[in-house]
């Protein structure tokens, strides 16, 4: 079998990296938030943060279609900066930070959870500012959770198709990523090519899981 275009790979890789890069931020900021949090409104807000876990993914892509379209809400402030991100591979990034971030999050809250608040408030009584103890004991003591979510983030954007079809579009060399390889190609009748893609998927989602498992050890 010939090798194809393997232009899939490197955007699904710079889709993901980055996709991961910026959930793992957003995701750990939101999870000790919420775990220090314990307001009325607690229930609704984690409701919404997880809600693209059980959304299907056609209805993310949907919704952020609809807002970032040329006659949406974001697209129009866009448009007035000469900006696009529908149908780009910032679309496709976009798309997959919206379906791995409860991933992410539920993961670091999970891990923040297994701190003891006494140890957290009485560096606070110590003077600790709450920066300085999110930074110098909450992460540290939460790592080995947030480095699976990391890892379970990293796979879910890998893998993202429904969302990333309908805002990024399949256009070879652009937004083509591997799951739309996959699938063009098995539509098309090339079943080699699309053995081809996905084990390609397959090696990387393990040598990520097998990289942490070493890192842990």
């Amino acid at each position: 079998m010939l090798i194809p275009d393997l232009s899939p790979l490197w955007i699904s890789l710079k889709v993901s990296l980055f996709a991961t890069m910026i959930t793992l931020g957003l995701g750990t900021f939101s999870a000790y938030r919420m775990y220090r949090y314990q307001g009325k409104v607690r229930s609704l807000i984690e409701g919404i943060l997880i809600a693209p876990l059980i959304l299907p993914p056609t209805v993310i892509g949907f919704v952020l279609l609809i807002l970032l379209g040329k006659n949406g809400v974001l697209g129009q402030i866009l448009t007035q900066w000469n900006l696009r991100v529908v149908f780009t591979w910032y679309a496709a990034v976009l798309a997959a930070i919206v379906v791995s971030f409860p991933l992410m999050y539920r993961s670091a809250l999970g891990a923040f959870e297994q701190i003891e608040v006494l140890i957290l408030d009485a560096a606070k009584i110590d003077g600790a500012s709450e920066i300085a103890v999110f930074w110098y004991i909450a992460l540290p003591l939460a790592s080995p959770g947030i480095m699976a979510g990391t890892v379970l983030t990293f796979a879910r954007a890998l893998g993202e198709f429904g969302a990333t079809l309908m805002i990024a579009g399949n256009i070879p060399g652009q937004t083509q990523t591997m799951p739309m390889a996959i699938y063009f190609a098995v539509e098309a009748g090339a079943i080699q090519e699309g053995w081809f893609w996905v084990i390609m998927v397959i090696l990387i989602s393990l040598a990520g899981i097998v990289t942490v498992n070493s890192w842990k050890v």
